[in-house]
């Protein structure tokens, strides 16, 4: 099988439903950002022992469910993947565990205290763009508040992780200190 097809060489490409559109419509910044969250977790994978990144696999298969609903424009009836409803109490739930154990945030950090933390905060980030991008395409279409709820909690997931990360290495919080 071809990986290239050319249809999209003039800027058009295809949603789930046939339907055309351009590449730099909404819908394809929203779901095009959930993957760039992905591949950004797929490094952090590559980096970590499993224990240090719990439901990587778990988060990476959401992220790919979510942006298959985002692909679809509603122009057809078509089989979706089904979201793991119980990710967010688990993501919750471990956020809870680790905050027990670090040291009281009480300011801004500056990333870069470690570099496996560094990577998990530019996936903070990212997934905090393609929750914009997705509140961006909710207010022009419907998106299933499952995914708005999923990214606000996976990014907060990702800056306790971080902490967590530069804490089990010995790497104090960098602690942001403003001149004024």
């Amino acid at each position: 099988m071809k990986i290239y097809t050319k249809t999209g060489d003039k800027g058009q490409t295809s949603l789930l439903s046939g339907s055309r559109v351009s590449k730099a419509e909404l819908r394809l910044e929203a779901y095009g950002t959930l993957d760039e969250v992905n591949s950004l977790l797929g490094v952090l994978v590559s980096t970590l022992p499993t224990d240090q990144f719990p439901y990587a696999q778990a988060i990476q298969s959401e992220l790919f469910a979510m942006g298959s609903h985002l692909a679809l424009d509603g122009a057809a009836e078509f089989p979706m993947p089904k979201f793991n409803e119980a990710l967010v109490g688990q993501l919750e739930r471990q956020m809870d565990q680790w905050n027990e154990i670090l040291p009281e945030l009480k300011s801004f950090i500056l990333p870069g205290a470690h570099e496996k933390s560094a990577h998990c905060h530019v996936a903070r980030t990212v997934c905090r763009r393609a929750e914009r991008r997705v509140v961006a395409l909710n207010d022009n279409a419907e998106v299933t508040e499952e995914i708005i709820t999923f990214l606000n909690r996976l990014s907060d997931f990702l800056f306790v992780m971080a902490r967590w990360i530069d804490f089990s290495n010995g790497a104090p919080d960098r602690i942001w200190t403003p001149k004024y």
